[in-house]
């Protein structure tokens, strides 16, 4: 009985670590996988004698991580200018007029834009709403509110919300309901992310009860 305890303690030590080592580290092979692309690119147009200094940088690990953040470092600061900014809308202008890639290029971007808007309310906070049915609750992420002709039909009082499934966190279902059935909480959106993902068998650190303003407090059961 002590050794099966001992076991699942010594378990719950090392899986969350070495879950996380994996993903780095397939992180860090999919980064070196680019970047011997991007070698095998330059060693078909560079002379035979570079070819040495080409598979000296392929065999170093690592160099794909550090690719990836100055392409992306660069890539910001240059998009931070004036110059770049026009260079950008010309990008844009490109790809809105290919057939078929319009359409991906247009929403990724829009949906990108919002998630990483400083400024923007997706995925800031995190609410209780009734689902799948009535008198059933669960946690989901406010997403912002209904635009256009959707807001015209179904009125102002709405809300958008994206329903995280268990334990995948990223497929889940995206709901519009009226702002009176939403619970504001107020817990990190890690916590509730957290919560979610261990299926309720992680609580958040602390729980808190009162609801932020604005928003209805959740009624209690008559006794």
């Amino acid at each position: 009985m002590h050794l099966k305890k001992h076991l699942l303690a010594g378990l719950l030590v090392w899986l969350p670590l070495a879950i996380t080592v994996w993903v780095l580290l397939w992180l860090m092979s999919l980064f070196d996988a680019i970047f011997a692309g991007v070698l095998s690119g330059l060693g078909s147009v560079l002379s035979a004698s570079r070819q040495p200094d080409l598979d000296f940088l392929r065999e170093v690990h690592g160099l794909g991580v550090i690719l990836v953040f100055v392409v992306l470092l660069v890539t910001g600061a240059f998009a931070s200018n004036v110059a770049g900014r026009w260079w950008l809308k010309q990008w844009d202008h490109l790809f809105i007029h290919i057939p078929f890639v319009k359409s991906i290029y247009t929403s990724v971007k829009k949906v990108s834009n919002t998630l990483f808007s400083s400024s923007g309310d997706a995925f800031r906070t995190a609410v209780l709403v009734q689902y799948p049915r009535q008198g059933t609750w669960t946690i989901a992420f406010q997403t912002g509110s209904p635009k256009g002709e959707v807001a015209s039909l179904l009125g102002d009082d709405m809300v958008s919300v994206y329903v995280p499934t268990t334990p995948n966190p990223t497929s889940g279902f995206f709901l519009m309901v009226p702002v009176s059935e939403v619970r504001t909480l107020s817990l990190s959106v890690d916590q509730a992310l957290t919560y979610v993902i261990s299926m309720g068998a992680v609580a958040p650190d602390e729980m808190v009860t009162e609801s932020k303003p604005g928003v209805p407090e959740p009624q209690k059961p008559a006794a």
